[in-house]
């Protein structure tokens, strides 16, 4: 069933509070510490401010690809500023890597979530996204 875009507005303030405000900053912190499999911080530089924008996201590397689907797609603040500007870094365990990031509109994101062999991971974005959208970063074009 889909939703309105009144509901599919309201449900995206919602789920941007809570996890800009109470699970994005503990999580930040542990994914920058290297303790937690399968999140990363992407940092990506502000469209409009040009500042640098941290953000935690569910990533699944492969060789030097790495995959994120974004629960808000192009509504997704990190994801606008990718298409503005598509030179990105991510911190991996620890480790800060540049790469070069695109939105894959004509990829399935529900198959890609199943791709990546984290079930609940998977049924959390499913659950609290309104509009998936894969997004790739490539680690070798940099």
């Amino acid at each position: 069933m889909r939703m309105s875009p009144e509901h599919s507005a309201r449900k995206r303030r919602a789920v941007r509070f809570l996890q800009r405000y109470v699970l994005n900053p503990p999580t930040m912190l542990a994914v920058r510490m290297g303790l937690v499999r399968g999140h990363v911080l992407i940092e990506t530089i502000g469209r409009h401010t040009g500042k640098r924008r941290r953000t935690v996201v569910g990533m699944h590397v492969a060789d030097s690809t790495g995959w994120v689907v974004a629960e808000q797609g192009s509504h997704a603040a990190y994801v606008r500023n990718i298409e503005a500007n598509p030179s990105v870094r991510v911190c991996i365990k620890g480790k800060w890597r540049t790469a070069r990031a695109e939105a894959v509109p004509d990829d399935d994101p529900k198959l890609r979530l199943d791709g990546f062999g984290r079930p609940r991971h998977a049924a959390n974005v499913r659950r609290f996204g309104t509009d998936l959208l894969t997004v790739r970063f490539d680690f070798a074009s940099t």
